[in-house]
């Protein structure tokens, strides 16, 4: 429209025009404008005012004084921006400066109004420049008249749009705010402004599971599985609200999926104030629910996590969260567990070895050391057990408890276990070409169960026994008890074909499993190896065990459990080694019981292959004394 600013004039007629100034402009000609602009301006829809260059409202409409409860006529003179709410941010403020200088085109936000009345709405402001004589406005050379401010209650859109975003931010079936918004408040809580002007700097998270809550669905439906985490979080909201009332500020409640929960808690106060609210979270858990005619009794576990927000991301806290809720759930279930910075660090320790087992095999990192099988009547070598270490490149030499676990878990023992059984058999083999007028030593080689199912081990060790031209005979395989014991099937089959091949199958680690001798005579077993937990038992010699068990050192119980498995296993045709030997007096003691090899750091500790030739064809007056003047305790 062709408008200019005006002052308040009949409806039917504008009237003079006001002279229009700005800042250094001199007072322009008086123009008058048509009356039916007027009255198209008075009667028009939306709310409206003309606005003059020094930023005060010259005429209103009446739809605007009826948006804002008042007399439009009382609108004139007052300051625009006061009126709308443009000076309370610094940003729409200069915007707005800008559009009133003719230097931006046009300005639109939306403010929170307050009525006379005292009611709030939410309207969409427009501020633009009214069209000069010419067509153009806002060029910013004083051909502008004024300003046309338009507003628009948008409060039902406003209204829409939260009950949809509430839709969108909480979980339909709790009510409880969901992972978004759980992590919207989160990011905003690790924001530096957060916490820089005021507050404690810390934050915490009580992240938790319900115990076997899938066996709820599976039995009752997930009708009833949805009723049950309804009222965990009843019960979990009025934990957080009585934790308001000693703290500022209730902790925030949340459904992060499935029947997973957190509590997010703003401005902790330490690990102290975690620790009591995943105590309340779990006796407010205890009592069961009455779900109808149902009774059902639920647990959870909690991972607790808490720490400075300076230098914390969102992602960093969740994931020290997770870890800590899988700790809890090792641990035992139905308890709390508090994030450990050094047992994080083991387990990201293993995460990156598991990482790169595989690459390591490709690149060799991997290298045998050999320990002693000494016969217990004339200390010689009868044979030697392959112990792996792993040349890591960041963590230095590595035992095999520290790794073979991993191996096992994610199949890699597969290929370890060939290199393992080819490097074994080929050291072998070279021990025997170097000393052919001593007796050949066996290689002992541990094989994992997986290695059993998911390889062919039978045509594995024949390939590797014909590349390296190695006597079956010279090869043992070591299971534990626990895999062997109750042996069916493919590992059965696969057992009693390398026996038939004259390859020699030893239990290892015999006593600590089912210890069933019984079933030892349908296996295609060889020998045993008894735990060293037996053997520490010898701790003394014969002529102090009387002294020794009235201080509570040797266990003569030890003694006589031995002799049962040595003398039981001689009669099914079984030869025994007992592992761990450290001292002259238990081996002694192991001699006179029956054992017929030894291996232990009475012998010798783990060593290179070099270091066996030194021992073989070794055997000293005394039996063991030989193998120790060999190559010592390194």
């Amino acid at each position: 429209m062709n408008g200019t600013s005006e002052g308040p004039a009949p409806a039917a007629d504008l009237g003079p025009a006001i002279t229009e100034s700005d800042e250094g402009l001199a007072p322009r000609a008086v123009r008058t404008e048509p009356p039916a602009y007027r009255s198209v301006f008075t009667t028009a829809p939306l709310a409206m005012a003309v606005v003059d260059a020094e930023g005060l409202v010259v005429s209103a409409n009446d739809t605007l004084g009826t948006l804002l409860g008042t007399d439009p006529d009382a609108l004139a003179g007052s300051v625009a921006a006061d009126l709308v709410d443009l000076a309370s941010d610094a940003g729409t403020w200069h915007a707005y400066r800008e559009v009133l200088r003719g230097h931006r085109p046009r300005l639109r936000c939306t403010r929170r109004l307050k009525r006379a009345d005292g009611h709030s709405l939410w309207a969409q402001v427009t501020v633009e420049p009214l069209a000069g004589p010419g067509g153009s406005g806002g060029s910013g050379d004083g051909d502008a008249p004024g300003l046309l401010l338009s507003v628009a209650d948008v409060s039902a859109r406003r209204e829409l749009q939260a009950r949809l975003r509430h839709l969108q931010m909480h979980d339909p079936v709790t009510r409880l705010p969901n992972r978004a918004l759980f992590f919207e408040r989160l990011t905003a809580a690790l924001e530096a402004e957060s916490y820089e002007h005021g507050g404690t700097g810390r934050i915490g998270v009580c992240y938790l599971d319900l115990d076997g809550f899938k066996a709820v669905n599976d039995t009752h439906g997930h009708r009833v599985g949805d009723r049950l985490l309804a009222a965990v979080a009843e019960r979990l909201t009025r934990c957080a609200e009585e934790a308001a009332h000693a703290r500022s500020g209730a902790p925030l409640v949340a459904r992060l999926g499935g029947d997973e929960f957190a509590l997010l808690v703003e401005d902790s106060t330490g690990t102290d104030q975690l620790a009591d609210l995943a105590g309340a979270v779990l006796a407010a858990l205890q009592p069961p629910f009455e779900l109808s005619d149902r009774r059902l009794s639920v647990t959870a576990s909690v991972g607790v996590v808490e720490r400075h927000t300076a230098g914390t991301t969102p992602t960093a806290l969740m994931q020290a969260a997770d870890t800590t809720l899988y700790w809890a759930k090792a641990d035992g279930r139905a308890r709390w567990t508090l994030f450990d910075p050094e047992r994080n660090a083991n387990r990201m320790t293993r995460q990156a070895l598991a990482a790169t087992l595989r690459p390591a095999i490709e690149r060799g990192e991997f290298a045998l050391e050999y320990q002693p099988l000494v016969g217990m009547e004339d200390g010689r070598v009868r044979g030697v057990e392959a112990l792996i270490r792993w040349n890591h490149p960041q963590f230095g030499v590595l035992a095999p408890n520290r790794f073979i676990a991993l191996a096992e878990e994610d199949g890699s023992i597969v290929p370890l276990g060939r290199w393992i059984l080819r490097t074994a058999c080929h050291q072998a083999r070279r021990w025997q070409l170097a000393h052919p007028d001593e007796p050949p030593i066996f290689v002992s080689v541990n094989v994992a169960v997986r290695q059993v199912w998911d390889s062919d081990l039978v045509a594995d060790v024949a390939r590797t026994l014909e590349e390296t031209g190695l006597a079956p005979e010279l090869l043992q395989l070591e299971l534990t008890e626990s895999a062997v014991m109750g042996s069916a099937g493919r590992p059965l089959q696969v057992l009693k074909a390398l026996s038939d091949m004259g390859v020699h199958i030893a239990i290892d680690d015999f006593g600590t499993g089912y210890s069933n001798l019984a079933y030892l005579s349908r296996l295609p077993v060889s020998v045993l190896k008894l735990d060293g937990a037996f053997v520490r038992g010898f701790q003394y010699d014969a002529v102090s065990d009387a002294a020794a068990c009235g201080a509570g050192g040797a266990n003569p119980a030890d003694e006589v459990i031995v002799e049962a498995m040595v003398q039981l296993a001689h009669r099914l045709g079984l030869t025994v080694t007992a592992e761990c030997v450290e001292t002259s007096a238990q081996a002694t003691r192991l001699r006179r019981i029956g054992c017929d090899t030894g291996q232990g750091w009475l012998y010798s500790r783990p060593v290179a292959p070099d270091r066996i030739s030194a021992l073989l064809g070794h055997a000293g007056p005394g039996g063991p004394a030989g193998v120790q003047a060999g190559v010592g305790n390194p």
